[in-house]
Formats: structure tokens, sequence, C-alpha cells
């Protein structure tokens, strides 16, 4: 075995680069588009005259004024302060499939016939794409088991929505909704599995695990009843175990009657190896940019691959895609149908992406990515547990964990006063992005989330585990050095950590944050 290498001379870029708005100055202009032309104008006329008068504006847009250099050398800056994939060891993003994509497919999808596609266009200009669509879900159809997929979800909690909103049009069309009121979860669940059926009117209902880390059966036959409307459960969770009895979890909620929706982010894990439809689930959903290799999205450039038996395919979001035998098309003409999760029909470029990407695995490289990614996370997990300091979620229960792990630096913690958030600071000064925690809120102390998927190398994860040691290394010999980290990042520590739960102080967007802060100390100003 080779030296393993750790970069302890690495120094990223830091520049406390303004926000674009702090950098405007009045007048300035990147780029002054031509006024149109006469003949233009003469067949346009007044295009502004014809917009309704509630939607025109009263003032020009607040937009920052900006040199044409300056705006590249601004987002240059920040490029080299971002930490993402294609530069660090990013094993960190534990929980988001965070794997290599093959970049073929972006170069696939910047094609003009792919990219140049607009989605007004008449069914009958847009037919390779839609034959993409209809192919990918035979694909999803065939891997997960069930009868109908959607792809308009525009990301995995959107699907988990979905799967919510197809719970309450099915109760609803039964005329049980007022009676079906209670969702059952499970606590490492991804929370979404509570927040979307909670968003679509539903009492949640948590059931904790039993002493080997799995969903206590006892506490889920206390908590079914004639109110449940269904389950919405991630398996494996997000500490890597697999509930071996699942299928009895889906019978005991069927046999009240209520639905059970899959949650199947974690899929790396099983590709190829068990299916929705065999445990017996109603619905199921896949992030399509985590396991089937396209870049994670976070709800934005994503898809989430919603599954249903026929039974409840009446109720998707319109339009499905569909084939007549001669020609693909939109059908808008499902009156159960619920409505709509987003404008158009998800986000077309993932879809493609993901296409090629199963594509060129084919059935048997599904089942590898899954093999891959769990000899991954079991290589990793003997390496991280040799660390001090460090141990994982239900230790030692004899169950082998799946695609990630929970890890805890409890015992770190009490040894030297280093937790999860000094290691997390510490881990960018060599190199590796800031680590996954765990949802919130921590039912494991002080933890660490890692997944180490299929495209993950050994020296990948050699690496990792060696930082890790080195850090545990210094919380024992110097733990100062790890709690005023990062020393050699463009990251800072937060200073105000009580911001983050104060909803008077959020601003999300550059407007907001003028709105709510500098007038409120411009209104400071002028008393004091």
């Amino acid at each position: 075995m080779g030296i393993v290498k750790i970069r302890s001379d690495f120094q990223q870029a830091r520049w406390n680069e303004p926000i674009i708005y702090e950098m405007s100055t009045p007048g300035v202009r990147g780029i002054i588009p031509p006024e149109p032309e006469t003949a233009i104008k003469a067949i346009a006329g007044d295009v502004v005259g014809k917009l309704p008068e509630i939607i025109r504006r009263k003032t020009a847009p607040y937009l920052p004024e900006v040199s044409q250099k300056h705006v590249l050398a601004h987002w240059l800056r920040l490029s080299q302060e971002t930490m993402g994939s294609n530069i660090g060891n990013d094993i960190s993003e534990g929980t988001c499939t965070m794997k290599y994509n093959p970049r073929v497919n972006e170069a696939l999808v910047a094609e003009p016939n792919f990219a140049e596609l607009h989605p007004f266009q008449d069914e009958d200009t847009v037919q390779g794409i839609l034959e993409i669509y209809y192919k990918f879900e035979q694909f999803i159809k065939e891997i997960s088991g069930l009868d109908k997929v959607t792809f308009q979800p525009g990301g995995g909690n959107h699907a988990v929505y979905t799967a919510a909103s197809v719970v309450r049009a099915y109760w609803e069309a039964k005329g049980e909704l007022d009676k079906r009121t209670e969702v059952i979860t499970t606590i490492f669940s991804h929370p979404c599995d509570a927040a979307t059926p909670a968003t679509a009117g539903f009492k949640i209902i948590t059931i904790y695990p039993d002493e080997k880390g799995i969903p206590d059966i006892e506490a889920l036959k206390a908590a079914v009843s004639e109110r449940t409307a269904a389950i919405f459960m991630t398996n494996p969770e997000d500490i890597g175990i697999y509930n071996p009895k699942v299928d009895e979890f889906v019978k005991i909620v069927h046999d009240v009657g209520g639905l059970c929706f899959y949650d199947q982010a974690n899929a790396n894990a099983f590709l190829g190896v068990a299916r929705a439809k065999e445990a017996g689930f109603d619905m199921c959903h896949f992030n399509v940019h985590k396991t089937f290799g396209a870049p994670h999205g976070c709800s934005g450039p994503a898809t989430g691959a919603f599954c249903c038996t026929e039974e409840l395919a009446k109720y998707l979001p319109v339009p499905t895609v569909e084939f007549d035998g001669n020609k693909y098309y939109l059908d808008y003409n499902r009156p159960e149908s619920f409505g709509k999760v987003r404008d158009f029909y998800g986000v077309a470029g993932v879809v493609l992406k993901a296409y090629a990407w199963t594509m060129n695995l084919g059935a048997e490289g599904l089942r590898a990515c899954a093999d891959i990614s769990v000899i991954n996370n079991n290589y990793m997990e003997k390496k991280v547990l040799a660390i001090p300091g460090i141990t994982s979620a239900f230790q030692g229960n004899g169950i082998t964990r799946q695609e990630q792990i929970r890890y805890s630096f409890e015992k770190l913690h009490a040894d030297t006063g280093v937790g999860t958030d000094d290691v997390n600071a510490r881990i960018v000064d060599y190199g590796i992005p800031s680590y996954w925690t765990s949802h919130h809120p921590w039912v494991i102390p002080e933890p660490m989330t890692l997944e180490p998927c299929e495209t993950y190398s050994k020296d990948d994860i050699d690496e990792y585990a060696a930082v890790l040691a080195q850090i545990s290394k210094e919380a024992y010999e110097n733990p100062e050095i790890v709690k005023t980290a990062p020393h050699r990042s463009s990251s800072h520590r937060r200073n105000d950590e009580a911001s983050l739960d104060d909803p008077e102080k959020w601003a999300v967007t550059w407007r907001a944050y003028v709105k709510k802060h500098l007038s409120k100390k411009k209104e400071m100003d002028s008393v004091s």
C-alpha cells in the first residue's frame, strides 16, 4: 500500500468578495443593447402600451450597475472561493449522493438540437425528447416495479410532495379525507417525508428506532388506526441501516387501509437488488439527479421521479408523456389529476443525462453501482472507526451498513471539547468540502454523515480517512487549532450563530436585506 498523502499545504483563495450590489456605481453599464430598428418598431407598435396597467412597472428594476470587466472579475473571484465536486474530495455530501457525473453527458445537453428546444413548441417538433422521457419512464418502471412514472417534480422533496398530493387526492376521491388525517414517518427518514405531508394538511406521527436502529415495529402497530392516510419512509435511512422488516411495515399500514410511500433517495444501495413492488409499496420516488448520474441540483436543475401503481396513476400531475404506437404526446386529458407541481414537464436536461447514463451502464452496470457503493461504504467504515474519538450510530448492532453511515464525534467532544462543527470547519483546511452533519434535531450527538458511492476510488476514501485522523490527532494534542479553524480556506466562522434561528434577521435576497436591515439601520441612526 502506498503512502496516503493529505494536502496539508492547501491554500484556498479568500477575497472577502462584496455582494455585486455593493459594487454598483450609478450610470455604469456592462453592455448597452441597441435600440430596436425603425421597421421593427413600426410592426410591434407601442408594446408597453399594450400591457395591462396592473403589470407595468412604476419604477425601473433595481439592478447593480457594474462594468463588464468588473462583473467578470467578481464571478471569477467567487469561483475561486468555491469548493465543489470538481475541486475537492466530495465524499462529504452524505445523503446527497455526490459522485462523478460523466462530462460527456454535459456536452450532450449542450448540443443545439436539444439546448434550443422550447417548451411551447408543437409536439410534432419535439418527438425526440418526448421519446427520451417515455423510454426513461420504462426504465424507471422496471427498476421500481411500479406502473406509472412522472418526471415533473423538480427534485426529491418535490417528488415526495407529489406523493402527499396523490394521497390527498386518493382519500378525497373516496370521501374519507376528513377521517384519514394522519401520515406516519420515521425519525431517520428524510425530513421531507414529514414536511410535505404536513404541507398537504396531514398530521405527522413519527416512529423512533428500536435498540438496533431499525424503526420500531411495535410502535408502528400502536400508531396505525382508521385515521392513517399513509406511511412515508426512507429505506435505508440516513444512518445507513436497511430495514429488513420493510414488507411487514407495508402490510401493517395496508391492513388499516393506508397507502405506503417509499422514499428511495438512498437507492444507490439497492439498484438491481430490491424493488418497491416486491415490498408492496403503492408509491416511491428516485432522485434522478443523485442516483442516475446527473449533477445534484437541490430542487433547481434536478428531477424527482415519482412512481405509483396503476390504481393511483389517474391522480398524477398533468401532463403525462404517452405513446400511441406512432407518435409521442403530452396527455392533459386526465380529469382526476390533482393538477401540476411545476410548469411544463420537469427538467429535460436532467432526464436526458440520466437516460444516457443508464443506457451506458445497462442492467448489470446499475447492479454494480449498488454493489460498489456498499463495498466503498463498508471499507470506509473500517478506516473511520479506527480513528480516536469517532463512533457510529447503533455501532455493534450486527447489521451491515448500506451506502452511508451517520458517525458521531460525541467521544471526541467529551475528551477534547472539539465537536463536529469544529471538525467541519477544520476539514476545509485540507482541501475537502465541509461534510453533512445530519438533519435537525441531532438525534445522534455531534453527527457526521458520509456516503462514498460508486464513483469514489480507494485513494479518495483513504485520503478522507487520513484527514479525519489528522484532525483527531490535532484535537487531542492542540484543540485550539481545530476550534479556531478554518485557517487556509475562504470559509469563515459564523460570528452570530443565533441569527440562524431568528426570522427577523433572515434576508435571502439583497433586496430583502436592504429592506429589512439597512432601512432599520437608517431608522436607528435617525433616532440616535
